[in-house]
């Protein structure tokens, strides 16, 4: 790896290094009551729940996060399951967390992160783990964004939308946040088990209708949101972020004196976001973070960030730009259902990839970048803060 790359890589680390979830957590565990139950859910799920139990001995802990996170913990009941994909283990977890949540006798602690949407799938009555798991499939296909998804996800759980504080209530709950999403909206971060729903049955309704996926809905999903049955009230939970994608792009910054910072999130599709990124990085070290959609149109393999990393390198040298180095990377290491975290490009990606637009045309971003030798490799990190991004350009 050259100079350019290793240094590249060294400023994606201390972001996510920024987003360490043991860290967040105990931060602010001084302002915690000593609780009856610790619930920790999503990718972040297993150092968070470490945090926790440090402090607090002794409490009943489940831990619900995915297969390549899920490690046994000491004090705590560890679940592994499906993401981004729900799948039996996690709707096995949901009921175990429901129960859990249904027996407490005191304040309940929810350790909340990323991934927590799929990981904890909690069908509303009716609904099947496969009707789901369509459902779950189609949202990603649609290149909808997180919010939108999780508006429809909200609306067919028993967890999401507050579903979680209806079941613990009448005991309190204290819920420390760590943010996949850009714009920290606590409602869509993992759909927002310990906050208010983002909208209604019938938006929910529009919504997949406007993405035209709304004829490819199983019928009891259709019939379900047809009810609209009217919300509940909401029990009171004390919520507060302890990460997000912006601290970490400072910190970012930080690792990387002199660095620009593109203040404006990337989100939207990735062909339009390579523009933006390409647009307004300045010579030296650029740095960025958010979280794109794709389009799913073809049968490849990849993901937002390894084809937003092509679509960077393909507008660089459209540019005529001579000498950079980019990495696009998510911060929890698996850019969708793949090993690779994302992607790091340069100057001579392209001339390494026979045939780029055949690639990009079938969604098949990591056989891209793998024959250039470019994806980025970094294990699963543990943490989840949504995507980060790195652009060095000398010319």
């Amino acid at each position: 790896m050259n100079e350019w790359r290793q240094q590249a890589v060294a400023i994606f680390q201390a972001g996510v290094a920024a987003a360490d979830p043991y860290a967040a957590v105990a931060r602010a565990l001084d302002d915690v009551a000593q609780p009856a139950l610790i619930v920790a859910v999503g990718k972040a799920a297993r150092r968070m729940a470490k945090a926790a139990l440090d402090q607090f001995s002794d409490i009943p802990c489940l831990v619900v996060t995915n297969y390549e996170n899920a490690q046994d913990l000491a004090g705590a009941q560890v679940f592994a399951a499906g993401h981004p994909v729900p799948d039996q283990n996690g709707a096995d977890a949901a009921r175990a967390v429901i129960a859990a949540l249904d027996a407490v006798k005191g304040p309940v602690l929810a350790l909340i992160s990323g991934g927590g949407s799929a990981l904890l799938p909690a069908p509303a009555a009716g609904i099947s783990l496969v009707d789901k798991a369509a459902v779950n499939a189609a949202l990603l296909g649609a290149g909808l964004d997180i919010t939108a998804m999780n508006l429809v996800r909200q609306q067919l759980s028993d967890l999401k939308g507050g579903g979680f504080l209806h079941h613990a209530a009448p005991h309190s709950v204290t819920a420390l946040i760590l943010s996949d999403v850009i714009g920290d909206d606590l409602a869509t971060i993992a759909s927002g088990p310990t906050v208010g729903p983002i909208g209604t049955a019938a938006q929910a309704e529009d919504t997949l209708k406007s993405a035209g996926i709304w004829d490819a809905m199983p019928d009891s999903v259709r019939a379900h949101l047809a009810r609209n049955a009217p919300a509940k009230d909401l029990p009171i939970a004390r919520n507060t972020l302890v990460g997000s994608n912006a601290q970490s792009v400072a910190a970012m910054a930080q690792a990387a004196p002199g660095a620009h910072v593109i203040a404006t999130p990337i989100e939207g599709d990735v062909a339009v976001a390579a523009q933006m990124i390409c647009d307004n990085v300045k010579k030296g070290v650029t740095v960025w973070g958010g979280e794109t959609t794709v389009m799913i149109k073809g049968t490849g393999s990849g993901g937002r960030n390894q084809e937003l990393a092509l679509r960077i390198a393909q507008e660089a040298t459209r540019r005529g730009w001579q000498n950079f180095t980019c990495l696009q990377g998510g911060s929890d290491g698996r850019d969708g259902p793949t090993d690779a975290a994302g992607g790091i490009v340069d100057q001579h990606t392209l001339a390494k990839i026979d045939g780029l637009s055949r690639f990009l045309d079938n969604n098949d971003s990591y056989a891209a970048l793998a024959q250039a030798g470019d994806l980025l490799m970094t294990d699963a990190t543990g943490t989840n803060v949504a995507d980060l991004g790195v652009m060095i350009w000398l010319d």
